[in-house]
C-alpha cells in the first residue's frame, strides 16, 4: 500500500482496501472497483495492483 500511496498520492482521493472472511478481497479508487477476488476467482499477483491503478489514471 506504501508503493501505491508514494506513487499515486496527488492523483488519488481514496483508496478502499475491503477483505472479510467471506473471500472478498476489493479495491476501489475515487469510489471506483478495481479489483475484485470474488469476480477474478483469485487473489491479485505482485504489482498488479499498481498496473490497474495506471489504468485507471489513463481512463480517468
Amino acid at each position: 500500500m506504501a508503493e501505491i500511496l508514494r506513487e499515486f498520492e496527488s492523483e488519488i482521493e481514496s483508496i478502499a482496501l475491503v477483505p472479510s472472511d467471506g473471500g472478498r478481497f476489493e479495491v476501489s479508487v475515487n469510489g471506483k472497483l478495481i479489483y475484485s477476488k470474488l469476480q477474478t476467482g483469485r487473489h491479485v499477483n505482485p504489482g498488479e495492483l499498481l498496473q490497474l491503478i495506471r489504468t485507471y489514471r489513463k481512463e480517468a
